[in-house]
């Protein structure tokens, strides 16, 4: 059996370069992520964390594929301590050469979207990785509005069990409950995966603002 999450596939030619770019579809309602002074912060759902988790399988699975996740519209936790300036987040393998620079050029080139369904095997064995030292991180950087992790194969799989552990293993909460507990993973802390962040926290949230109460939402 496999994973599944459906997306929308878009190709754009820039630079005498074919471009492959996916997106999630629908988009990731409940999910976001903020630039702070102190690291950035992700809030998901668990259904989002579940998708994100497959998306970033498909980033260690697929070399020249680039993964958009369009966050910055995305609605608002009802739990405080996710704020800041919002972010989108593209993931790509090292090998896909993906400048950060060139990013607002390639999106503003995309063709029309094709829908599209991500399989990954359910089986994910996961990658063991060192405590505190390797070579082996994610490079990390903040450009146009937009946070772009590039790593190996091996990297993205070890770092996708940060979303699966939330997306099966958080508490559940009916509406107008509070969370059980807090439930969070912080990419970095102890195993130094990122290059130039000193942490990544995701943060679980159970409930989420309606649309309707957003105000100043992102285009």
């Amino acid at each position: 059996m496999a994973m599944k999450v459906r997306a929308q596939l878009r190709h754009a030619r820039l630079d005498g370069r074919e471009w492959r770019v996916l997106r999630p579809d629908p988009a990731l309602d409940t999910a976001v992520l903020y630039e702070n002074d102190r690291y950035p912060h992700m809030c998901v759902d668990r259904r989002a964390a579940y998708r994100i988790g497959v998306l970033w399988l498909l980033a260690a699975r697929s070399r020249h594929t680039v993964i958009h996740l369009p966050l910055r519209a995305g609605r608002t936790p009802a739990e405080p301590e996710c704020a800041g300036r919002p972010l989108d987040l593209v993931l790509s393998q090292h090998t896909a050469q993906l400048r950060a620079s060139h990013w607002p050029r390639l999106r503003a080139a995309l063709g029309p979207a094709r829908p599209h369904t991500v399989r990954i095997p359910a089986d994910r064995r996961p990658v063991e990785r060192p405590h505190w030292q390797t070579r082996d991180r994610l490079h990390d950087r903040v450009h146009a509005d937009t946070m772009f992790l590039t790593g190996s194969a091996a990297v993205f799989r070890f770092t996708a069990e940060y979303f699966f552990d939330l997306a099966f293993l958080a508490p559940g909460s009916a509406p107008g409950e509070e969370t059980p507990h807090h439930a969070c993973s912080d990419l970095n802390c102890t195993t130094r995966v990122l290059v130039n962040t000193y942490c990544l926290h995701v943060l679980y949230r159970a409930h989420w603002l309606p649309r309707a109460e957003l105000v100043g939402a992102p285009d």
